[in-house]
Formats: C-alpha cells, structure tokens, sequence
C-alpha cells in the first residue's frame, strides 16, 4: 500500500469516530502530511461544531508548514456556510500545496463548489482515493441526498424454525445477551427507530439505548387507528417519538402524532422523514412492517439474527430476497447481513 492510501485510510479511520454524533452532516476526516509526516489530522466530532478539515488545520503547531503540505480528507472540503464557515476557504487562507479528496460531494451546495474553490487558488486537487470506501462509510448521507429518503435498516431476529415470535405475538428472548447488546449500539448509530403497532402493543419497547453509550434515536410507532395505549413506553415522552396515523395531527410534549392520508404507503412515511432531515432508520418490526419494506424494495440493508431456539409455530419470519452479504456468529447466535442493490 503507497503511503497516498495509507494516508487516506487513516483519514476514514478518524472519521469513523464520529458516527452516531454527526448526523445529518457526513462523517469526515483529515490528515495533513508534511515531508512525509503526520503534522495534524482531525474528524468532524459533533454536528454544528468544528469540521475535520478545521480541527487539523489547528492541530498544526507550525502554521508556516501549511504551505508546504498535502491534506487528505474523505469527502469534498464544504463550500457554503452552514452551521461553520466553509472548509474550502479555510484551506485556501491557509494556502496548503495539495488537497487529495476520496470522494465528491453530491450536495447541491458543495457539489464541485469546494473543488472549484481549491482550484482557483491555485491549489492542486486529486480525487477519487479509496472513493468507494468513503461512499460505504457515509452511505446513510450519500442515500439521503441521491435518493431524497432516509438510508433503511431492518433488523429482526429469528429462531432456528424461521418464527419471529410466538402464535400470541410473544417473543422474549430469542438471541442471546451479546446480540442484544449489538442492537442497542446500533440504536445510539441511526437517526430513528421504527416499529408496527403489534411490536408496540405486546412488546411494550422502549427503544432507546440502555445497554450502549450514545444518543436514544428518534422513536416511530404507525399506528393507524390511534388504537395504541397510553400507557405505553412509546409515549411516555422520555424520548421525541412520531405516531403515524389517520385521525390527527397533534403535539403534546415530545410526542408527535403525524396525520397520514388514507392508505399510506412506506414511501409517504419516508417522505415524512426526509422532509424532517432524518438520514437513517432502523425498523426493528414486526413481521408485517418488515415485509411492507421488503414488499416495497424501500430498504438498503436487512440485519438478521439466527438463534438456536426453537418455537415449533409462530409468525414467520421475513425472507430477504437477496443474498446474504456477510455472515457473524455471536456465541450461539448467527448474524447474517443482506444488502439490497
């Protein structure tokens, strides 16, 4: 590997820390190299505070040694004002030698804006490096923007017999302490977290993160009637929460309830997130939502769980239709991944 990769995977290293904190900004590293040495690097740690191409400029403890050196960074320096001034100026001020970029910005206010604003400094550019793996790491950005709706993740867990649940909805505990764990540090990773109303009235979930550090995400339950109650965890207001619906549009507190048209379909409920800037969504059931999904072909990744345990009837469990791209045991669970092309 030739140190101009080695770079850049140290870059996509660094930006990996700021997963689950970011959202809806991407992920973004940068590392500053003079004369062959690391003379500062940064990611994008928070959204609205500092970018990653800022916090390694300032980790440069000789300023003077920006004009001599080449910076790294995993996604197109921004161009507009934002939360932050833009990045692309930044380094411009600075007049660093040579800005190697992994990937383009596909936002309509970045989009070419930050390289052309490089450029006409004077300031050569190269782009393209490890590209394919910067666009994996921010693929939750990279869908909102191309395809208007959040980046979708289902998730369920199955037994060995194929049931999702029990014949009276039922279904604790399927997998083992470990994959349950794994789930809640998913949890803290996405924007929101989905279920149906059967998930809702006989699990009672709280959905949020219990066994993990991070963020609880924005909690969603579709409920059509409104014949959930109360009592709830889901509206107990501990944690912002959307009730999709057909009756009403109201607010109390941290609980949303969302008037949807008649027949609504998962694409109307994506267009509700997007309009609301959520990058990602993690539908954790039940049967009938998962296949909803599926049926629609409105998701990018299936996370499924396979335990030991045996139901001998129940629910079914979802069938995705694609291959299985990754399989992970963990102890006596089986975790299989499947993404959608």
């Amino acid at each position: 590997m030739d140190s101009h990769t080695l770079y850049m995977q140290r870059a996509l290293e660094l930006a990996e820390f700021g997963r689950g904190k970011v959202s809806p900004n991407p992920m973004v590293g940068c590392v500053i190299v003079h004369q062959d040495k690391i003379i500062g690097e940064g990611y994008h740690q928070q959204y609205g505070k500092a970018h990653a191409e800022v916090n390694a400029v300032y980790a440069v403890r000789n300023q003077e040694l920006l004009s001599e050196s080449t910076v790294y960074v995993t996604l197109e320096p921004c161009a507009h004002f934002g939360k932050t001034p833009p990045c692309a100026k930044l380094l411009v001020e600075k007049k660093v030698k040579r800005v190697i970029i992994a990937a383009f910005d596909s936002n309509p206010l970045v989009g070419g804006k930050g390289i052309q604003i490089l450029k006409d400094a004077g300031i050569e550019v190269e782009t393209g490096l490890l590209e394919k793996k910067a666009r994996i790491q921010n693929k939750r950005f990279f869908t909102q923007i191309e395809m208007k709706r959040p980046y979708v993740i289902l998730k369920w867990a199955q037994t060995a017999d194929g049931f999702v649940a029990r014949e009276d909805f039922s279904s604790k505990w399927i997998t083992n302490a470990s994959s349950r764990q794994l789930v809640h540090k998913w949890r803290a990773e996405e924007d929101a977290i989905m279920v149906g109303k059967n998930t809702a009235k006989y699990d009672d979930p709280a959905l949020n993160v219990r066994d993990w550090v991070g963020k609880n995400p924005l909690r969603l339950v579709i409920d059509s009637k409104l014949e959930l109650s109360n009592s709830l965890k889901l509206f107990d207001e501990a944690v912002p929460t959307i009730c999709f619906n057909t009756l009403k549009s109201e607010v109390r507190g941290t609980l949303e309830y969302v008037k949807l048209n008649s027949g609504f379909q998962i694409k109307d409920i994506l267009e509700q997130l997007y309009q609301r800037n959520i990058q990602s969504v993690l539908v954790e059931g039940g049967s009938y939502l998962l296949n909803k999904f599926l049926a629609s072909e409105l998701w990018d990744e299936a996370r499924v769980f396979t335990s030991r345990n045996k139901f001998g009837s129940g629910i079914a469990a979802p069938f995705p239709p694609t291959p299985v791209s990754e399989s992970i045991e963990i102890l006596e669970d089986t975790l299989r991944i499947y993404h959608h092309v």
